[in-house]
């Protein structure tokens, strides 16, 4: 059988790091674009609209097949209670305490923006631990943490089944993985399938909503990438198709994203004009552009990442308090600049300095708190 053995994959904490980076960033366009956001920047435009839609289809579901591969890697080396137990720890303490916390001041800011509320922060932090329905924002609520909520759910749901996938599934599936990727054109053909189905049967019929009850599409195609990565971690014939594939998956990506980009800078024309044909080939052309760059991603960081460093070493670890506080820095820092007519650059200079320097700031003064560390998924050890 054609698995690798225990051992650190450095590539896959790089890419790790550079998603939760990208998503960071994302967020910050979030701002800036004219689409829907929790506040927005008065200089808000549609010109960076382009560069969101080409990070949009793949940001996520690269995370969630990342968070696959180490689900496999954790549970290989522990009991599955051993790993149930931890993995909660380090995930269910930072959502409880991001949610009553860290998340609080978004729906706050959001509330003052939309001119719902008026009164003092403590005072409605008093109302949103009770919770509420009175506003446009249901509170509590878990803003962007909707993404630890599903990998916590995903790996319950997973620990559940992994005395039945190791002792009978894991074999059989490894030599599947085998016989299917021989050949490197599967990397192309197979792995996108199942994202083709779901797109074109339940998205069109259950819109994301991060409520993780009524979201069928979005956990279709999260689970779906957080079983592949589970699947493909240790499968050395999937690894070895993955570099054969790269410069293909690179061009392709290349190709589909510079046609894409056409589509989508008048999409509302072509959405209402466009023949039907030309709409479904767009749509099965995202599907395959966000796989294809994974894909590159995966193959690129095997070549040139798959090394230790001192700040891979410092990422790796702080990266996921970053990604908890990232959001509400952004939110506040906005909320405030934006009011003070500094210039859109300006504006976006300190809104990144703002967002970057805290999260460094915060991450270091919990981490040498000892009895706050795991609320911010650290190890309860310095």
């Amino acid at each position: 059988m054609s698995t690798s053995p225990l051992t650190r994959r450095y590539d896959l904490d790089w890419l790790r790091v550079i998603a939760f980076g990208l998503l960071i960033f994302y967020h910050i366009g979030m701002f800036y674009v004219e689409w829907g956001w929790h506040v927005k920047s008065q200089y808000s435009s549609s010109d960076a609209h382009w560069l969101m839609r080409l990070l949009n289809p793949w940001r996520l579901s690269l995370l969630f097949f990342i968070s696959g591969i180490a689900f496999r890697f954790f549970t290989d080396k522990k009991s599955t209670i051993h790993a149930t137990a931890i993995r909660s720890y380090r995930l269910f303490l930072p959502i409880l305490f991001g949610m009553a916390v860290i998340v609080m001041p978004q729906a706050y800011y959001q509330l003052q923006y939309q001119n719902e509320i008026g009164m003092g922060m403590l005072e409605f932090w008093q109302i949103y631990l009770v919770g509420s329905e009175d506003y446009s924002v249901s509170i509590p609520t878990w803003n962007h943490l909707w993404y630890v909520v599903y990998v916590f759910v995903y790996g319950l749901f997973l620990a559940l089944l992994l005395p039945f996938l190791k002792r009978f599934v894991n074999p059989v599936v490894e030599r599947a993985i085998e016989v299917c990727f021989e050949h490197w054109i599967s990397v192309l053909i197979l792995v996108p399938i199942p994202f083709l189905i779901i797109r074109f049967t339940l998205t069109p019929h259950f819109p994301t909503t991060h409520d993780l009850v009524s979201d069928w599409a979005n956990h279709a195609n999260s689970l779906a990438f957080f079983f592949l990565g589970y699947f493909f971690a240790k499968n050395q014939t999937f690894w070895k198709a993955i570099d054969k594939a790269l410069p293909t998956c690179l061009v392709s990506s290349l190709v589909l994203a510079s046609v894409l980009t056409l589509v989508w800078l008048d999409w509302d024309t072509f959405s209402t004009t466009a023949p039907q044909w030309q709409l479904e080939l767009a749509r099965a052309g995202r599907v395959l552009y966000a796989w294809f760059v994974i894909a590159a991603l995966l193959g690129l960081a095997q070549r040139f990442l798959n090394r230790e460093s001192k700040i891979l070493t410092y990422l790796n670890r702080a990266i996921f308090p970053y990604y908890i506080l990232h959001q509400t820095l952004i939110v506040i820092a906005g909320f405030h600049l934006t009011q003070l007519n500094l210039g859109a650059w300006t504006e976006f200079l300190g809104v990144l300095l703002i967002t970057v320097y805290g999260c460094i700031a915060i991450e270091f003064l919990i981490r040498k708190t000892v009895i706050l560390r795991p609320f911010l998924g650290l190890k309860f050890r310095g």
